[in-house]
């Protein structure tokens, strides 16, 4: 970070925090504080999207929003913008291991919910958020403008951006993806770990019904989802994410799509019956990252740009939107007592709240991979009778649901 001169420590530009990156985590949390009353400036380098319509074909794209995390965009007003556009609830989940006869059923009925989840995609989350930002008077978005330079100012920093302009905040927040810039201006490690698999995604029709079910079977060790679409009434759709090792997933992508739903009809068995792929096949590496701190005087990290996970139990994205839900609740309730926003004193809060969670979830994953991944016996053994013998335990499956459906520790109130 370079030091700017006497003569720019004060620029006219100034906001209360600036929000570098729009996807769906940092317009979740502009959109937060903006809503507080604070004056927030969103920055993004790519240009904004057009449009909150939903294609013909579902993106591929998805995540599977947890109920908290629901409420959270509830409640800035973008959940109804999506309803509208396209959302897919799933009351059901199946996961089994295709190399024994361990299985799992879950119901939103025993973990006591109205649904599990919804399988959205991605587009149309972001697009509904940045619909929302029309209506924020305290929200200035600067599209189409990357940060070329993070340079300490009195009490905070100056953001220098590609257009020429630059800003002033005290606080400013990382929300910049898992290779983020901002996070390497702020000189802030990152543990990496490459998960020696790459996902390969597309969109597929089945013969039969999702049945508001997301399957997931673990074929070989690797873990394959079904994720239910509905696409104009039609519930046959489903978004596939095949997390399997580099070769095999550059076999897939080769595949025709004939082929492909061949291969991806033999591996669910006949749950689903034919399966027809619809798109392309996307592929792209697996890489588990948490930074070494999530903040530091006037400067946050928050969603990928803090930790990226593997996308076994699709929380990645909840997680990042906890995050933002927050570190929106520790700054406003500072802001508006006159307290010190961007200092230690407040960030130090949310990264408490955050860093045990975020770190029981990567460990979980990764103990995940190593159970299933394994082909010895005795691990072979222990994993189908632990599914099994956990399916006969409504209580404790009950307890487990609850925690995947979000519901854990002390929830900021934007999401109760």
């Amino acid at each position: 970070m370079q030091s700017p001169s006497e003569s720019d420590r004060s620029p006219a530009n100034s906001v209360d925090v600036a929000v570098v990156g729009a996807g769906m985590v940092g317009t979740t949390l502009s959109l937060l504080l903006a809503e507080a009353g604070m004056r927030v400036a969103l920055v993004e380098a790519k240009e904004a999207p057009c449009s909150n319509q939903a294609g013909a074909l579902p993106a591929p794209r998805v995540s599977a929003l947890t109920p908290v995390s629901q409420r959270l965009l509830t409640h800035i007003g973008a959940w109804p913008l999506m309803v509208e556009t396209r959302v897919t609830a799933y009351r059901y989940m199946q996961v089994w291991d295709a190399e024994g006869s361990g299985e799992i059923a879950f119901s939103a009925d025993e973990a006591g919910v109205a649904v599990l989840g919804h399988i959205v995609e991605n587009d149309v989350t972001l697009s509904a958020l940045h619909a929302k930002l029309q209506n924020q008077s305290q929200l200035n978005a600067f599209f189409g403008a990357g940060v070329e330079a993070l340079e300490h100012a009195a009490s905070g920093y100056q953001l220098r951006l590609a257009n020429g302009e630059s800003l002033y905040a005290p606080l400013v927040v990382a929300a910049d993806g898992a290779h983020s810039v901002l996070r390497e201006m702020a000189r802030i490690e990152v543990a990496s770990e490459a998960m020696g698999q790459d996902a390969v995604v597309t969109t597929v029709r089945c013969a039969k019904p999702h049945g508001d079910t997301a399957r997931q079977a673990f074929v070989d060790g690797r873990p394959l989802a079904f994720l239910p679409l509905t696409v104009e009434g039609d519930a046959h759709y489903c978004s596939i994410v095949w997390s399997t090792t580099p070769a095999h997933a550059e076999e897939l992508c080769k595949l025709s799509r004939e082929a492909l739903g061949d291969a991806l009809g033999d591996a669910m068995g006949d749950r689903m019956g034919t399966v027809s792929v619809c798109d392309r096949a996307y592929r792209f590496p697996l890489v588990q990252r948490h930074a070494t701190r999530y903040v530091q005087p006037h400067f946050a990290l928050v969603g990928d740009a803090a930790h990226s996970l593997h996308p076994l139990a699709g929380q990645g994205v909840n997680l990042g939107l906890m995050d933002v839900a927050v570190l929106a609740e520790e700054v406003t309730s500072a802001w508006r007592r006159g307290a010190p926003w961007g200092e230690l004193s407040t960030l130090n809060r949310y990264a408490r709240r955050r860093r045990i969670d975020n770190s029981a979830m990567l460990g979980l994953m990764k103990g995940f991979k190593t159970l299933f991944g394994s082909h010895d016996p005795a691990l072979t053994l222990m994993r189908n009778l632990g599914m099994s013998g956990l399916h006969q335990l409504t209580p404790l499956k009950r307890i487990v649901m609850r925690q995947a459906t979000g519901e854990r520790g002390r929830l900021p109130m934007t999401c109760r």
